[in-house]
């Protein structure tokens, strides 16, 4: 059983940060008001421990039955409002943190890292640092990069090293950049978060990226937003509108059934749903752990789903297995 949704925080990248004296900038931050904030000054507390005490992982992992968990970086330590400098030597911390949990448990953790895409260069050297010298196994993006999106050519050369290192990305949200009707009621995180997941693989496939990138593996958390269950809209424009014609060769479902999406839909029938249009191979078990907005039955929520017993091994562990590259040791089985 594995994991390929949960995060972890880098105290010493935090304080790194910190001492800087710049103030964090982002939608999670920007658009929330007094109530959010308050929920979320008291959930930090609860999750601290979850997020830097791997005994204490450990732990909660045997409780939900999780074999292995691929450990990436909780959003706030994506630190793209940094400056470049600052932002390299942040990502370079959380790399070595999860390099070093990982030592810890290698038989139960391995590692997605972090790189810091306001500046590319930076981004591509220590996406090759991480995964050729840290052996870590792929590498978790924002689903934006200050407002940027993926798509814009400064960012190609990150896609292209993560494509020739035959590594997975991990694209996860941090919240809406334009999120001004989103303060209330964690508008920014229920709705914000998949809406931005939904730009942003919209951005790779009309942008010309998967084009550009055939062998490029990605994995959208959250079961890919909001447009795996409304590509219909996207063909048809696609076959409307000479300006949706652009920069890709194939409809846009196409690109989109080429990608990944993990479990994190909360209904089974939307999980029939991924899979009956989007395969089985391409999705895998992720539970957020250990956030709020997480599923902590993963195996009950695959194994309740009308799925027939490969489709469950699969996604229970066998494509996370496939993609990290990873040695099985033992048969995937679903409950029930």
């Amino acid at each position: 059983m594995i994991d390929i949704h949960c995060h972890i925080v880098s105290p010493e990248a935090a304080a790194l940060v910190a001492a800087s004296g710049i103030a964090p900038d982002e939608p999670m931050g920007r658009f929330s008001n007094e109530a959010t904030r308050a929920v979320q000054k008291a959930q930090t507390e609860t999750v601290r421990p979850m997020l830097t005490s791997v005994e204490r992982r450990i732990a909660d992992m045997d409780k939900m039955g999780v074999d292995i968990q691929a450990i990436s970086p909780a959003p706030p330590q994506y630190f793209y409002w940094t400056p470049p400098e600052l932002g390299r030597d942040a990502a370079r911390l959380i790399n070595d943190n999860i390099a070093a949990t990982v030592a810890r448990h290698p038989d139960r953790l391995v590692g997605l890292g972090t790189v810091p895409m306001q500046a590319p260069e930076f981004a591509v050297a220590e996406l090759e640092r991480a995964v050729k010298t840290l052996g870590l196994r792929g590498v978790e993006l924002c689903t934006n990069v200050a407002g940027a999106d993926l798509s814009e050519q400064k960012f190609r050369p990150v896609f292209a090293k993560a494509e020739e290192l035959g590594v997975l990305v991990f694209l996860h949200p941090n919240g809406f950049p334009d999120g001004r009707r989103f303060s209330e009621h964690y508008f920014s995180n229920v709705i914000g978060n998949p809406l931005d997941s939904t730009v942003a693989v919209s951005h790779l496939i009309f942008g010309g990226v998967l084009d550009a990138y055939p062998k490029l593996k990605v994995c959208v958390a959250h079961g890919g937003g909001f447009l795996p269950a409304y590509a219909g809209r996207m063909d048809h424009a696609h076959g409307a509108r000479s300006d949706c014609r652009l920069c890709i060769k194939k409809k846009p479902s196409w690109y989109l059934k080429k990608m990944y999406f993990d479990t994190i839909v909360f209904e089974e029938s939307q999980l029939e749903y991924l899979v009956k249009t989007y395969g089985s191979d391409r999705i895998l078990m992720g539970t957020d752990y250990p956030f709020d907005m997480g599923m902590y039955e993963p195996i009950e929520f695959v194994s309740g789903a009308k799925l027939t017993a490969s489709d469950k091994q699969a996604i229970l562990g066998g494509n996370a297995a496939r993609l990290l590259k990873l040695k099985s040791k033992r048969p995937v089985q679903a409950k029930g």
